[in-house]
This record gives C-alpha cells, structure tokens and sequence, in this order.
C-alpha cells in the first residue's frame, strides 16, 4: 500500500495538537524506517490479522497498513481519532480504529467484531504505565488469541523478560514469558528515537505463543507470591500459598525449602504451580 499521499507525522501531530500525555505514557515513533523494522520483526504480511495498542499518531500503524494485513488499532486518547482518519481514508476495511481502553477491552470479541480470525499478531509501542499489565494478560490467553507478538518496552523491562535464572533481571516476567512463549529481544532504541525521549531507552521483545503445559493462573498466584518475597526462602514466601504443607510439598518436588525464587527455573515454577 503506498502512503505517500499522507502528510508527515510530524505535520499531522501539529494540525491536530498532539502533544504526548504524560499520564497515559505516550512516546510516539515517528521514523517510518523504525516503524518497519518493529513489523519485520513480528513478519506481517497481507495474509496476516494484526491487533495493535496505542496507535497515537499512527507512526507504526502506517508501517502495518503497508503490509496490506487487517488490523485493528486500539485507541484510548480521543485526540489521536483525527490524525488517524487520513489513513483509515486510505486503508478503507483494512483498517479499523477502536477509541477503548486496552487493559479492559475483549481482544478476541474485537477481534470477531471487526472480521478478523484468530490467532492474531500483536504489534505494538506499549505505552509505558500499562505495558507490563497488557503482557501479562495476553500471556494469559496464549495461543487461542495470538500466534506471535512484537512489542516495545522500557529496556529494563525487555530484559527482564528475557532474563535467565540466578541473575538479577530473573523474575516473575521471565517465568510467565517463558512459560508461554518463546520470547527474544530483537533489538534496542535510544530514547532519542521518540517524540518526547522518555528518560530511559526501549526494546523490542519478540513472542512466539507456544502452548502453556501448566494452569497459567496458577501460575502467576504462585510467582507472585514467590517473586514478591524474593529475598525470603521459598519455604517463607511460598507459606501464604500451602500453609504448612510448604516444606514437603517443595521436598516432594525435589526442590530445597531454603531456596530463593531466582533459583528456581521456568520448568520448576511450572511445577510448583501444577500442586496448586
């Protein structure tokens, strides 16, 4: 699709009075070649169905229509709806912009509304305050709703993500994110690429959705518990969940009571959560 009949981002930004939102964590991408690079990572194409979060201005909602794929744009600033209809003009049925908010919306009911069949692919500069929060409840829905996801993050939260048992980064993203996907980080962004920099750079995480073999809400319960203690043994942190059951549960598993949650791989988490 050719998008040289629409006006820079930046003019289309000034016409409409665009100025970023703190409070809804806005940092817009303006660089098409930036913007193309996030869809190459997630490999859209015509044939593809593609949800996206937080269009704004629409810098990485051009790079997608490109492709010529469907997608559905989640919108939750009002502001954004004009800057956005020039190239809605352009898409026609290609192109479907939703003014909602992105943690409360039905992904898959949006997704029927709008004629698009799942498993989707889920492309999207997150907005910083809700990035974590979205994650994890796509990672929660897994394969049903999602064949692949390549979204932008805080670069601290990217490695966290991607991180290995027993360092620092390795925590409850890391397990949730392993324990559904195959997540990599594609590559990282200075905060100058933005419109505001923010005042940390991005990264782009890249998800591949595999089939979870545990209850991913008994997952998450027990993680949280773990992780949000994480400098207690695991026969302390993990208490509030088995009661007095915790040290022979963890015994049973072949895992030791007086071990911290960062010791324990994605697989033995997994585990822990199957007694739940």
């Amino acid at each position: 699709m050719d998008l040289s009949a629409l006006p820079p981002l930046r003019d289309a930004i000034a016409e409409h009075g665009l100025a970023a939102r703190k409070g809804l964590g806005q940092h817009f991408l303006l660089d098409l070649n930036l913007t193309r690079k996030i869809v190459r990572a997630a490999d859209v194409s015509a044939a593809d169905a593609v949800l996206e979060i937080g269009p704004g201005p629409g810098g990485l909602t051009r790079a997608l229509v490109e492709t010529g794929a469907c997608v559905v744009a989640v919108e939750r600033d009002a502001r954004c709806l004009p800057a956005l209809q020039d190239l809605t003009d352009l898409a026609g049925a290609r192109l479907r912009v939703v003014n909602d908010d992105a943690v409360a919306v039905d992904e898959a009911a949006l997704a029927k509304v709008a004629g698009l069949t799942t498993p989707l692919k889920i492309v999207a500069n997150l907005p910083y305050n809700v990035g974590t929060e979205l994650l994890i409840k796509w990672l929660i829905a897994g394969p049903t709703l999602w064949s692949r996801m390549a979204l932008m993050f805080q670069k601290e939260v990217a490695d966290r993500i991607v991180a290995a048992p027993g360092t620092k980064a390795y925590g409850r993203l890391s397990v949730l994110a392993a324990s559904a996907s195959r997540p990599r980080k594609a590559f990282d962004l200075p905060a100058r690429a933005f419109t505001p920099p923010p005042k940390v750079d991005s990264a782009v995480v890249v998800f591949d959705a595999i089939a979870p073999d545990v209850d991913f809400l008994a997952l998450e319960r027990a993680t949280r518990a773990g992780f949000g203690a994480r400098r207690k043994m695991l026969r302390a942190s993990l208490k509030p969940l088995f009661g007095a059951e915790t040290e022979w549960r963890l015994e049973a598993l072949g895992l030791s009571p007086t071990a911290r949650a960062e010791e324990l791989s994605p697989a033995d988490w997994r585990r822990v959560a199957a007694v739940l």
